[in-house]
């Protein structure tokens, strides 16, 4: 992405060119790095990271502009506690001015002050009605203890703001590609089974949904394994 001057641009110079960045990245990959980018470039952290919500299982791990902070995110994601999980359930940000003395996830935090992270500040990724989940949550790191004032919670929540709406829209738009594709591959596969026993689209149809409930896989996948085998599972 466009590097910033802090001596030319604006607050609001800086966040219109982000959002148009944001606008033209092609999916969430790009989307989610040009916001890890600009962190590091309008915020106090040395460190930064965005873990996405994923329906029905654990946060994933999206961005990280260094290991140390991917080293953060796992020790959180492997039992479920800490910072990034309670932003995350609760849509607040969490705040942690050092992590040598943050006494509500104690043995978290001494594991991370080891890998050199003392500030800690992860900001809710959220769209839509309060009760909504949220997309993700971005997180801030910094070597220095009390790193973050309130200048820059200010603009992590701008930040976070545009990051949201962004990444709601890439992984729509993921969605609706995925979608597309599927029902192009069903479609192919209903075709072969048509031609192979002379049968009408329905019946055809029929066949590749017993399939997949038979063997418990998704229809997509069965279409796309007949298109590739000729055989069904």
């Amino acid at each position: 992405m466009t590097m910033l001057d802090p001596s030319k641009d604006s607050a609001a110079t800086a966040f219109a060119r982000l959002a148009v960045e944001l606008h033209d990245a092609p999916g969430v990959e790009e989307t989610v790095d040009a916001v890890v980018q600009f962190a590091l470039q309008a915020l106090n952290c040395t460190y930064a990271g965005i873990a996405l919500s994923v329906r029905g299982s654990r946060p994933e791990i999206a961005a990280v502009t260094d290991p140390v902070v991917a080293e953060v995110y796992e020790l959180q994601i492997g039992n479920q506690s800490g910072p990034l999980v309670t932003a995350m359930r609760e849509r607040q940000p969490v705040l942690i001015r050092d992590t040598t003395t943050d006494q509500r996830w104690p043995e978290w935090a001494a594991k991370v002050a080891t890998l050199g992270v003392r500030s800690v500040l992860d900001v809710p990724l959220a769209t839509g009605h309060v009760r909504s989940p949220s997309v993700g949550v971005m997180g801030l790191y910094s070597p220095d203890p009390d790193a973050f004032a309130a200048d820059d919670e200010a603009v992590a929540h701008i930040l976070a703001r545009h990051a949201s709406v962004a990444l709601a829209s890439a992984r729509h738009e993921a969605s609706m590609a995925q979608a597309i594709d599927a029902r192009k591959l069903v479609g192919q596969a209903m075709g072969i089974l048509m031609e192979r026993f002379d049968i009408d689209a329905d019946r055809a149809f029929a066949v590749l949904k017993r399939y997949s409930q038979d063997t418990n896989t998704k229809l997509r996948d069965v279409a796309e394994q007949l298109i590739n085998t000729r055989k069904l599972p």
